[in-house]
């Protein structure tokens, strides 16, 4: 069995439209839920999720800082290599944000916990 390239291009755009869209708009969708009867414990998720996503947008805004290289590769090549890239991306900004993270995450369930009476 072969997987043709134009195969493998659907799926990361496929996947590409998907993902750019999907975090932000979980991410919105919760926070924009109502969170006043959330246990203490949705809520640090939520935080962390938040954080998640900050460092994620961090992380993507220092790739743009680097020169992409002059190398001579195909469209379909690059397409897989921004692909992975997005992959390791977001999996550095969850380890990062694993155990205490930042911080950020703490300060927020914080203040979202006076905000809501959880104390």
């Amino acid at each position: 069995m072969s997987l043709s390239m134009d195969g493998i291009n659907s799926v990361y755009n496929n996947y590409n439209t998907d993902t750019a869209s999907t975090s932000a708009n979980r991410l919105e969708e919760t926070l924009n839920s109502d969170l006043s009867t959330a246990t203490e414990d949705e809520l640090m998720d939520v935080c962390k999720d938040f954080e998640a996503y900050f460092v994620e947008q961090m992380f993507k805004a220092m790739q743009r800082m680097v020169p992409e290289s002059d190398n001579d590769v195909s469209a379909s090549t690059r397409q897989l290599q921004d692909y992975y890239k997005e992959q390791m991306t977001q999996t550095m900004a969850e380890q990062v944000t694993e155990g205490e993270g930042l911080g950020i995450a703490q300060m927020l369930y914080e203040q979202m916990k006076r905000n809501y009476g959880l104390e």
